[in-house]
């Protein structure tokens, strides 16, 4: 978010999470003066109160990180479909699953453009899918804790589904494009691939093949037949001018991140040798 009179000044709302910790630091590189905040707790009353307090505080423009989870969910459309920007998750069919997360983000980043509208601010929504790459942050994100259950062996089988992947350092790229692009509106699909489970699991075992990464699903092939990637377009992105980091790049890092930290121990192939 920027000021008008402090161009230079910028606010992250959630700074020490795992995308705004590499935005901040992207942000510091290119002479920004960041300001962090705190996690919004309150998915739509905490988005309408940080639109609310940018307008109050003469923001001009506001870039809302949503995700796939508001666009994605949605059973009505046609497997040969495309996903892009049009797209919206269906809210009966998050609440009748349960899915409260994705429910909440669509919900979050309606709010949010229903409030930039009402007080006059430039809103524009990054919308990316599931994050890999190397963190800064402290703590394990979800998509990447998955990835250390597959490299641990505690994940014994793999789901039969697919799902959209993109790298952090990506997403971070994307923020700062639409924010300094003054033409930049609207909403801006980030996704690298959408591969098969089974194909991250094989990618994981051929990059390192001395962990356990499972070679089982958890549901039988001939019971129900490998779910199909969807098909879906980033084109909006990449005429901003992103490049996008191949998948097998972004987990290979993610992976070699988690050994650095400790946070993966050596496979044990390599223990029993040394002994």
């Amino acid at each position: 978010m920027e000021t008008n009179s402090s161009p230079h000044v910028v606010a992250v709302t959630g700074a020490g999470g795992y995308i705004a910790s590499w935005l901040v630091k992207a942000l510091l590189s290119r002479g920004y003066h960041v300001r962090g905040t705190e996690k919004v707790r309150d998915a739509v009353e905490g988005t309408k109160n940080v639109i609310r307090t940018a307008a109050s505080a003469g923001v001009r423009r506001v870039v809302f990180t949503s995700s796939i989870g508001a666009v994605h969910m949605n059973p009505k459309r046609s497997p040969d479909a495309v996903l892009d920007e049009s797209c919206w998750s269906d809210p009966e069919f998050c609440k009748n699953t349960k899915n409260w997360y994705c429910y909440a983000k669509m919900m979050a980043e309606k709010a949010a453009m229903e409030e930039a509208e009402k007080v006059g601010v430039e809103l524009v929504v990054v919308v990316p899918s599931l994050t890999m790459g190397p963190f800064l942050h402290a703590t394990i994100s979800g998509s990447i804790a998955g990835v250390l259950g597959y490299m641990t062996g505690s994940i014994k089988a793999y789901r039969n589904a697919v799902q959209g992947y993109v790298d952090v350092r990506d997403i971070v790229q994307a923020h700062i494009l639409v924010y300094e692009n003054s033409a930049a509106s609207g909403r801006y699909l980030c996704i690298e691939k959408v591969i098969h489970r089974s194909e991250l699991c094989q990618m994981l075992r051929d990059m390192f093949p001395d962990y356990p990464v499972t070679d089982k699903c958890v549901c039988s092939d001939e019971v129900n037949p490998r779910v199909k990637p969807y098909k879906f377009s980033n084109k909006r992105i990449r005429d901003l001018g992103l490049e996008l980091t191949p998948i097998k790049q972004s987990l290979y890092e993610t992976v070699k991140c988690l050994q650095e930290r400790g946070d993966l121990p050596p496979p044990r192939a390599r223990l029993v040798a040394s002994l």
